[in-house]
């Protein structure tokens, strides 16, 4: 339904804005809607600017989105390569590679069959 928000992603951020050091300055309590608006606006910059999320291989909303996640995480692995070749006694002998990029996100991943009706069709006659 547009305009409502998933349970799993209200408990996402709840959890994160727990635990983000924007949310660690937050007074507990608003004064106003004002106060509750600056300090959302700050969290949702961080959030999907800075933190980075297990989920989408431990990179930003905003990477992803915008397409340079692919580029960064060719970096990543370059580096990953430069330090195992510069130290592999670090390793344990074996190629660390970054978390992979999901193929897909989802919020609420849509059933992989449409629901059907199971009940038989009917057809009143006036």
């Amino acid at each position: 339904m547009p305009g409502r928000t998933c349970p799993t992603t209200t408990r996402t951020l709840k959890r994160s804005s727990k635990h983000s050091s924007t949310a660690r300055r937050s007074p507990g309590k608003f004064g106003s809607i004002e106060d509750a608006n600056v300090f959302c606006t700050q969290f949702f910059i961080y959030y999907n600017n800075e933190h980075r999320h297990s989920g989408i291989g431990m990179h930003t909303p905003t990477s992803v989105h915008d397409g340079t996640a692919a580029a960064i995480q060719a970096r990543r692995i370059a580096t990953l390569h430069e330090a195992f070749l510069a130290h592999p006694e670090r390793f344990r002998g074996r190629r660390p590679y970054p978390p992979p990029l999901p193929t897909k996100m989802w919020i609420n991943q849509p059933p992989t069959t449409p629901k059907s009706d199971t009940s038989p069709q009917t057809t009143q006659v006036a």
